[in-house]
């Protein structure tokens, strides 16, 4: 996850306080591997009082909830920023996004259960949200092209986007814990997914 460099977190200007206690708070996870900190610990992070970081947050909780929606800001944009390398609609185009998916997930392991666990069922939270934000949408967006370029536009393309995340989703799963390696010596995730993609979206495109 981009963040700044080490001590950047104190140069806040006036007004980014809340700012500057988010990235303090992603240091703290990042480096310690779990969100096993105290708001005192991002307040000293930060370069503030040990009560500045309730003018912003009214507790720990509300922190994490602002870093889980700066960490799936940043997979959006990660995502957004790989669909322009490859033609709209295109199988390489929906490639690129899990491949993006597993590079975000895998390379940031400490923000996994953050991202997809149980903060999720924030009772106040819209469903939807966490999907929103990550960039999922694109997917479903960039699926959608993809059937209509086939003939295929009476597919439920969110049905389609749903199978290709699960796919990433649980290759990243094992990729984080060292499991393909342990099953299949010298297997390359991304590749492996690619190889699934492609299967799955011809036989999506023959109406298997």
């Amino acid at each position: 996850m981009t963040r700044p460099r080490k001590g950047q977190s104190r140069s806040y200007h006036h007004g980014d306080l809340r700012n500057a206690l988010i990235i303090a708070a992603a240091e703290l996870i990042d480096e310690r591997g779990s969100v096993d900190f105290a708001m005192i610990d991002a307040a000293r992070r930060a370069g503030v009082s040990s009560a500045a970081p309730y003018r912003h947050f009214k507790d720990k909780a509300a922190l994490l909830d602002a870093v889980l929606d700066f960490a799936l800001l940043v997979l959006g944009r990660e995502m957004e920023a790989v669909t322009r390398q490859h033609p709209a609609g295109s199988v390489a185009a929906i490639v690129a996004l899990g491949q993006a998916y597993i590079r975000f997930v895998t390379g940031h392991p400490q923000f996994y259960d953050l991202m997809w666990g149980d903060r999720h069922k924030r009772a106040d939270q819209d469903p939807e949200h966490g999907l929103k934000s990550s960039g999922f949408y694109l997917l479903v967006d960039t699926v959608q092209a993809w059937c209509d370029s086939v003939g295929r536009g009476d597919e439920d393309a969110l049905t389609v986007s749903i199978k290709l995340w699960a796919m990433a989703h649980g290759l990243s799963g094992i990729a984080m814990h060292g499991h393909v390696e342990r099953f299949l010596p010298q297997a390359d995730v991304y590749s492996l997914l690619e190889s699934s993609t492609y299967t799955f979206l011809e036989g999506v495109r023959r109406g298997v």
